[in-house]
């Protein structure tokens, strides 16, 4: 089976949190829907929604308007989604994106010659009680059960996470990078979120924050760089 190839250009765009820390991340794709950003690959690496999945129509309504545009954008940009804490089950909303869950990440990538492995980041290293957690609320039948209080529990969370500090170093960061660093093999590149940091140690790629740092990943010369919001939509228009 072929490894697929992130390609010149591709960008990477990770914990958003849309809508409720700005909304950079519908600028981003209107642009990209005008041809003012152009790439033919779109890297989705978790947390682009606040709170998004799958199952539910009203979770949607608080996200309608880029939900609509990204169904649009991926009938003819190659779209890979990987779910994070904060968005999942969303096979069944974005039918057009390769959307990969947790269970399944890390997922390989080749970019040049080397060996890449994507994932959002809260894979490894985070915790029985966090793994129980995680698979619960994924859980399809699980989701069922709580719809008739469907509204009550996601208006409860939607205004919580309104609130919620996201934006702060992480101490000990590069312990931690070297702890997820051993589950993967040597020689590899690994490309997470999650941790909002726009960090690099060795070959461990801490995703910028959309909402905290401004900034997303670019393939420039075959390398991940970060760039800042503002520049990428500044420079499009040159």
């Amino acid at each position: 089976m072929s490894i697929t190839k992130i390609k010149e250009n591709s960008l990477f765009i990770a914990d958003a949190h849309y809508p409720h820390y700005g909304d950079d991340f519908f600028k981003i794709l209107k642009m990209i829907k005008r041809g003012d950003i152009k790439t033919s690959q779109l890297f989705l690496m978790g947390d682009i929604f606040d709170l998004l999945f799958g199952y539910n129509e009203y979770i949607k309504s608080f996200s309608q308007e880029a939900i609509e545009l990204l169904q649009e954008l991926s009938k003819t940009i190659e779209m890979y989604y990987i779910e994070g804490n904060h968005d999942f089950c969303l096979e069944e909303v974005f039918p057009n994106i390769k959307v990969y869950t947790r269970q399944v990440q890390p997922i390989q990538f080749r970019l040049d010659n080397q060996i890449v492995y994507l994932s959002h980041g809260d894979l490894y290293e985070m915790g029985f009680g966090y793994n129980l957690y995680s698979k619960l609320l994924r859980n399809r039948v699980f989701l069922t059960i709580l719809r008739p209080f469907e509204k009550q529990i996601i208006n409860f969370q939607i205004s919580r996470l309104k609130t919620k500090n996201i934006c702060h170093k992480f101490k000990r960061f590069e312990k931690r990078a070297t702890k997820i660093s051993k589950y993967y093999p040597k020689e590899t590149l690994i490309i997470e979120g999650h941790f909002h940091q726009a960090k690099i140690f060795k070959n461990y790629i801490s995703l910028p924050s959309l909402a905290c740092q401004k900034q997303i990943g670019v393939i420039l010369n075959q390398k991940l760089i970060f760039k800042d919001y503002n520049i990428i939509t500044t420079s499009s228009h040159n």
